[in-house]
């Protein structure tokens, strides 16, 4: 009846740099059917489960939107309605679930979580953000610079500010899509050692965001204060006070960079108004990548 061990996406490792250029290419093939108007359905009948223990718009209405243009159905789940390891067992939860939907996305707290859910699933469990780890926007970004750009091998990528999730995610995509990643965060907010020590080879910390810029053919930021670190507001504005992406930063690379953002911005604090609003600014479309990228994930994962 089942396969006994489904496929997970919980972090970019766990497919291979080839699959992951599989997947971008198909995201955009999926992203040119959609705009033709071509039906592609291939996901009929068949249900994904969505828990969010972290409000969220765009990973919502992606992977909703996604589903249902594939023909499928996506269930969502309120953090009021399922917290996870709280009256019930992550491990329960699993067992009972994958026996229903076909396809679980988790967005949560602890990578932990995820990784004891998939470990009890009999379906495939999709990691859509943690406190470590953000691959689903990854994809989405990839798909974004090579729509642009083209191949992203042995280009230069420079992350300004906080060492979170979403540098993380583009320290393993540096291994995975073979670049250069630039990293200046403020003293304190350093990447976690246990993700950037295997990519030593291919990423630089400074404390210079002038530096990691330069040369830069991709620059990416993300808001000071995440969700649930509201507390932290004032002390992280003074710590990351000149690490803004600006239209200074912005000349420091080269002149063809792009600017990436995963969204929510916050102008005047992380990235300025001149750079995220420029007519050629490509946020947007990395913003509606994650659709398609997710479209293609959902495929390969059910397909």
């Amino acid at each position: 009846m089942h396969n006994n061990a489904p496929r997970h996406f919980l972090s970019l490792l766990d497919f291979t740099p080839g699959e992951l250029h599989d997947l971008i290419r198909r995201a955009s093939e999926l992203k040119r059917m959609h705009y033709a108007g071509e039906a592609h359905t291939p996901l009929r009948n068949r249900t994904l489960g969505m828990i969010f223990e972290k409000a969220s718009t765009r990973t919502r209405v992606s992977f909703e939107a996604g589903m249902t243009q594939l023909g499928g159905h996506a269930l969502f789940l309120s953090p009021g309605d399922t917290q996870l390891g709280r009256g019930e067992p992550i491990e329960d939860s699993a067992r009972v679930l994958s026996r229903m939907v076909d396809c679980v996305m988790i967005r949560t707290f602890e990578q932990a979580k995820v990784e004891r859910f998939a470990a009890h699933s009999r379906v495939p469990v999709i990691n859509a953000l943690t406190d470590l780890f953000h691959p689903c926007q990854l994809i989405a970004d990839m798909q974004t610079y090579f729509e642009h750009r083209g191949d992203i091998r042995g280009r230069t990528v420079a992350w300004i500010g906080d060492g979170n999730n979403m540098c993380h995610s583009y320290i393993n995509a540096a291994r995975q899509f073979d670049f250069q990643l630039n990293i200046a965060c403020p003293e304190g907010f350093d990447p976690q050692t246990p993700v950037l020590e295997p990519a030593r080879d291919r990423c630089t910390l400074t404390r210079d965001p002038m530096q990691a810029a330069t040369g830069a053919d991709l620059v990416v930021t993300d808001v000071w204060a995440s969700m649930g670190q509201e507390e932290e507001q004032a002390r992280r504005m003074r710590a990351f006070a000149g690490y803004q992406v600006n239209d200074a930063l912005m000349e420091r690379a080269n002149p063809e960079a792009l600017f990436m953002h995963c969204l929510p911005a916050h102008r005047g604090e992380e990235v300025s108004a001149s750079v995220i609003d420029r007519p050629d600014s490509v946020v947007w479309d990395e913003a509606e990548n994650r659709m398609h990228a997710q479209k293609a994930l959902l495929e390969m994962l059910l397909g």
